[in-house]
């Protein structure tokens, strides 16, 4: 079924599919579908291979058919899943059917096929794919998308290391930096956070139906089968083994990853507001169009529109992660369904903060620094330079230095020759720092900004 951009409940399959095309194969209901296929044909594969008598080894021909339907998977196998769910109303059940009704015509498949799903509750299936689902959105898409924020952040850094700027601690003009160091604080903060999302072990069970193997056990009871399912799931998989769980995997490395996400998510609403208000300042113009309009009443408007949308979807994607990762470790007793509904969900989390950094990307990609306006700023703010006066007074054991820099400055105008006679005045200092002092300006009272925003 095909639904109209238009008539879509949801944005990200509306307005913005384009923008998650990337997106949708591997988080939506056919990429559960896909990673459960996947999840049980390596199951049974590996079954085969466990020494069984009554499952021999499957032939290359076999497990080239069997991984086929993997990398082929395709949306009409997902709809013939979904066809069969209508019967069995269990989407897991309906894997497993349309699964051996891929054996029709091979032997050798059709002779083993109630092998498929042995000894598996539905969750052995679900909790794997979920965690392969989340590990190749993240690979494949969200830290990619990251990674070309921060290198467009880095760069920023890199080529304003040099440019003086006015901070504004409480919104008041405040000691200077430089627009390359402002932006290096984003970077180091976005690294840590990358390393986390990115550092994150997803676990998975194949341990039965209340993680004991109870059924595995029955059937051969002599079998190392927590060695086996650990073999599968690291090895065959690729993710990490949970040995102690109940019917579901308790879904605690999940809520790790949503933290993680969402706290980098944080600083990037964060900057999102700075850059914002930097624009608001002057500081930084933005790209014009053709043909774009900024208000359909205001002509000359030019909205930072791609900050705010990005800071809306950051809000947005943190909302839900935030309910996943606090909902998803709870499960009464050895298990509830309350989680099958939320997990659904994870896509839309995901998409809303892959959309926020779309939209932060083109903000950044439309910005020119406008150094006049900054140098205009500094200019105007001579009073800043009373930190560097007074710490020198300090030094040199001037009496009451930040008390006579208070009277000098706090609620005044304060201009270049207001700074110069106070320091003239200062016949205590030596006279080789007064001239230092008078030769500083806003503009030079950067400290160390500029190496620090060109190492990052």
């Amino acid at each position: 079924m095909t639904l109209s951009a238009l008539t879509a409940l949801s944005p990200l399959d509306g307005r913005y599919a384009a923008k998650l095309a990337a997106l949708r194969p591997l988080l939506s209901e056919f990429g559960l579908m896909h990673r459960r296929v996947q999840v049980e044909v390596e199951w049974f594969i590996a079954l085969s291979d466990a020494g069984f008598a009554e499952f021999k080894p499957l032939s290359e021909a076999a497990r080239g058919l069997l991984r086929g339907l993997v990398v082929r998977f395709s949306e009409a196998d997902a709809q013939a899943i979904k066809d069969i769910e209508k019967t069995t109303n269990h989407d897991v059940k309906a894997v497993e059917y349309w699964l051996k009704s891929r054996f029709d015509g091979h032997a050798e498949l059709k002779a083993a096929g109630e092998f498929v799903h042995f000894a598996c509750t539905s969750e052995d299936i679900n909790n794997t794919a979920h965690a392969l689902m989340l590990d190749a959105a993240r690979r494949q898409v969200l830290l990619p998308a990251l990674d070309g924020v921060v290198e467009r952040l880095r760069a920023m850094a890199h080529a304003f290391a040099d440019v003086p700027m006015l901070s504004r601690t409480h919104g008041q003009t405040a000691s200077p930096t430089t627009v390359g160091k402002e932006i290096a604080n984003v970077v180091a903060r976005l690294a840590t956070a990358r390393e986390r999302i990115a550092g994150v072990r997803l676990l998975a069970k194949m341990n039965g139906a209340v993680g004991n193997y109870n059924a595995h056990l029955a059937a051969w009871p002599d079998f190392d089968w927590e060695a086996f399912a650990r073999r599968v799931v690291e090895e065959r998989l690729g993710l990490a083994f949970n040995p102690y769980t109940i019917q579901i995997e308790p879904h605690d490395a999940m809520a790790e990853l949503f933290d993680a996400i969402a706290r980098c998510n944080t600083i990037l609403i964060d900057w999102c507001r700075d850059a914002w208000g930097y624009i608001s300042l002057g500081y930084f113009r933005q790209k014009l169009k053709p043909g774009e309009v900024g208000s359909s009443t205001m002509p000359h408007k030019v909205n930072p529109i791609d900050f705010e949308n990005a800071e809306g979807n950051f809000g947005l994607a943190n909302a839900l992660l935030t309910h996943l990762s606090q909902k998803l470790p709870i499960s009464r007793f050895q298990r509830d369904l309350t989680d099958s509904t939320v997990l659904r969900n994870m896509g839309v989390a995901l998409g809303y903060a892959v959309l926020g950094l779309d939209s932060l990307a083109r903000g950044l990609d439309k910005l020119e620094l406008d150094r006049a306006a900054l140098a205009a700023d500094l200019d105007a703010a001579w009073e800043v330079l009373a930190e560097a006066i007074q710490t020198v007074m300090r030094r040199h054991g001037l009496p009451e230095p930040y008390e006579r820099l208070k009277a000098l400055t706090r609620g005044q105008a304060v201009t270049r020759e207001t700074i110069a006679a106070f320091i003239d005045g200062l016949t205590d200092l030596p006279a080789t720092e007064r001239e230092r002092l008078k030769a500083m300006t806003p503009a030079s009272y950067t400290g160390a900004a500029a190496a620090l925003a060109r190492r990052i």
